[in-house]
């Protein structure tokens, strides 16, 4: 009789434990998709996400360190804060 009783019991911990992995999931997946935008002038040469101007396909094809005209996704309001050897990040594209 006691060896139905630890095993119900191990048996509830082990539900209760899954049960609570579950639920974790559903926020940890949130914050790993936190808001992102646009950061024009931050990028090393070939390694933007996109927009690099006339005569590039896009991601990857940046020709300069933090050249103005391309862009990376970085986490929202953090981008104008980012400093470079050439200055800080834009939300719009800058003439360099």
């Amino acid at each position: 009789m006691k060896t139905k009783s630890i095993a119900g019991f191990a048996g509830l911990a082990l539900s209760a434990g899954i049960a609570a992995g579950i639920a974790a999931t559903p926020a940890a997946a949130a914050e790993q998709k936190a808001p992102m935008e646009k950061c024009y002038g931050i990028a090393k040469a070939g390694q933007n996400d996109c927009a690099a101007g006339p005569g590039t396909s896009c991601a990857g094809t940046s020709t300069r360190d933090y050249q103005g005209n391309a862009w990376k996704l970085v986490k929202k309001g953090t981008c104008e804060s980012i400093a470079t050897p050439k200055g800080k990040g834009s939300l719009k594209p800058i003439n360099r």
